[in-house]
């Protein structure tokens, strides 16, 4: 049986000609001069196809280790202050990325992603200053009934169906080709994930302050929920990165996954009470700030690869016709 093999060191390999069979072949044997053979995997066996065997690169696990750090850092972020502040403030990670993408994956970050660069900082900067004054739960049994509210449990029901019909009927049909799919499904995860994990760490919290919550039932609930869903963002958030350019998944998740994380907070911690209307609208505008900056980022890497009329492996567009295709063509490894 024969498999695809891609190489995985820079420099990428030259556009795939569909109609050559035999261009691609020597490309795929590594024949080409100008580009060095390295490491090769199957790429049946990648995230993008249902595979696990980024598990067996170091540098996921270093990368994995340097996430959690950050989530450490976050998890505590949210005990102290309202989701709708913290996770606006992720915007600097899509500044980070653009410009690690830059040196890293060479992918350029042109003087348009630098602009969008700048409107995530002013965004940041407007909902800093305009953030409303955390109203901490006294105990988890006051967690559970804001949970168990009306409107937020209609946003669960409605979340996890969405969550179950992109899993069981968009992935088999369009998850290679639509990076929404993927995205979507961390979104809406992400928004359960940190309303759980708000609730979690205020549980810690109280415990650390004498007011012991080890022993409530809804700390483990809240615990497993947590779990579950920061195990369901991992596996769709590297089938995501696996299948789609760096510099698109890292925008349009921010977008998706800040939204619905300040929406799942405002009706369930009601973060937005008691304030007046010129720091709520101080407060959307710098989102909507930060959301044109993430579009504007988004934009010019599409637009750069658009230009280029190259295709690499980890963009979007690429269809399991057209890997069959090329696969029927390599050599046997």
């Amino acid at each position: 049986m024969s498999y695809l093999y891609v190489l995985c060191f820079p420099p990428p390999p030259p556009p795939i000609n569909f109609k050559s069979p035999r261009g691609n072949k020597e490309r795929l044997n590594g024949n080409n001069a100008s580009h060095t053979p390295g490491r090769c995997y199957d790429l049946l066996d990648d995230a993008g196809f249902g595979g696990y065997t980024y598990l067996l690169e170091p540098l996921w696990w270093v990368g994995l280790v340097t996430m959690t750090f950050g989530e450490i850092a976050n998890f505590v972020a949210y005990v102290y202050a309202p989701a709708v502040l913290v996770t606006p403030l992720g915007a600097l990670s899509i500044i980070i990325s653009a410009v690690l993408a830059h040196f890293l994956l060479n992918e350029k970050l042109g003087k348009m992603g630098v602009w969008g660069c700048v409107c995530c900082i002013v965004g940041s900067v407007m909902i800093v200053i305009h953030a409303p004054q955390e109203q901490t739960p006294n105990s988890v049994e006051e967690i559970w009934k804001l949970a168990m509210q009306p409107g937020f449990l209609i946003y669960v029901a409605t979340s996890m169906s969405i969550v179950m019909a992109l899993i069981l009927y968009c992935e088999p049909l369009c998850g290679q080709t639509n990076i929404l799919v993927y995205i979507g499904i961390c979104s809406l995860m992400g928004s359960l994930t940190v309303m759980s994990i708000k609730a979690v760490g205020i549980a810690i919290k109280l415990t650390l302050e004498g007011i012991n919550q080890i022993w409530y039932p809804e700390t483990w609930f809240f615990v497993m929920v947590a779990a579950a869903c920061v195990v369901m963002q991992m596996i769709y958030l590297n089938k995501a990165l696996d299948t789609f350019n760096a510099a698109m998944v890292s925008p349009i998740y921010y977008v998706m996954f800040t939204t619905l994380t300040i929406v799942a907070s405002a009706i369930m911690f009601k973060d937005w009470y008691g304030q007046n209307t010129d720091s709520v609208a101080s407060e959307i505008c710098g989102f909507i700030t930060v959301l044109t900056g993430t579009v504007i980022l988004h934009a010019t890497r599409e637009e750069e690869e658009g230009s280029s009329g190259t295709m690499r492996w980890h963009d979007s567009g690429k269809s399991c016709n057209e890997e069959h295709l090329i696969s029927s063509y390599s050599p046997e490894c």
